[in-house]
């Protein structure tokens, strides 16, 4: 039997406001992403992509439709269906435009406060943090601050924190957008191979177009309305 998609979502709609000043902000969006499918979300300044991938994280709720994560339904309209921060602590990774590191912390102990979030503790927590970090080529800086990584190396142990729950379903929004063209396409790659090789669904929210070639899919959102674009 296999997987159940990484994410499912039916007529996915957000509306902001009623009566004179009601906005539709995204518009039955309904998509499927398998696992090990890296997938980008494009679309101009207000279409709406934020606003998607604000109730995919099951972190501001759609006013209608329905999502599905790893087979499991999670929410039907505004209503949850599960216990949602337990929920994306056990099957949701996010990275940001900002990586948003502990900055007294270094790169494997902010990996090591996400894996004690998780329930993990000790040495399999140290030894799943210098796992994630050496496959993502930051090894050798793991006792490393924040303040002595490059904007990439930052990036990478965001990512590596984000995987320390082994999620099914990995966010990313505007992950390159501080990064120049050369180590954003880096980044990017790195989804790429974070995603085929450990099973999990990626969606990635992104302006920069220059690198769709290493994405499975792309997605179009344009004034609330998703759209396949090749």
């Amino acid at each position: 039997m296999s997987a159940a998609p990484a994410i499912e979502t039916a007529g996915v709609t957000k509306v902001y406001g009623s009566g004179a000043t009601e906005v539709v902000a995204l518009r039955e969006a309904s998509l499927t992403i398998q696992r090990g499918e890296v997938v980008a979300l494009l679309g101009p300044s207000g279409s709406g992509k934020s606003t998607l991938l604000s109730a995919i994280g099951l972190i501001n709720p759609p006013t209608r439709g329905e999502i599905k994560i790893d087979g499991k339904i999670v929410m039907r309209g505004p209503r949850a269906l599960v216990d949602v921060r337990r929920f994306r602590r056990e099957h949701l990774g996010f990275v940001f435009q900002k990586s948003n590191l502990i900055p007294f912390l270094t790169g494997l102990e902010n990996v090591l406060v996400a894996l004690d979030i998780a329930g993990t503790e000790g040495r399999p927590a140290k030894r799943r943090a210098m796992e994630l970090l050496t496959e993502l080529g930051i090894g050798a800086r793991a006792k490393n601050l924040p303040s002595a990584l490059s904007g990439g190396e930052q990036q990478r142990v965001a990512i590596a924190r984000a995987l320390a729950n082994r999620p099914s379903l990995l966010l990313a929004d505007e992950p390159t957008a501080a990064l120049d063209s050369t180590l954003g396409r880096q980044v990017m790659e790195l989804f790429r191979d974070v995603g085929h090789e450990s099973g999990a669904g990626v969606l990635v929210v992104t302006h920069d177009q220059r690198a769709l070639d290493v994405f499975d899919r792309t997605l179009v959102l344009d004034d609330g309305v998703l759209r396949e674009d090749w």
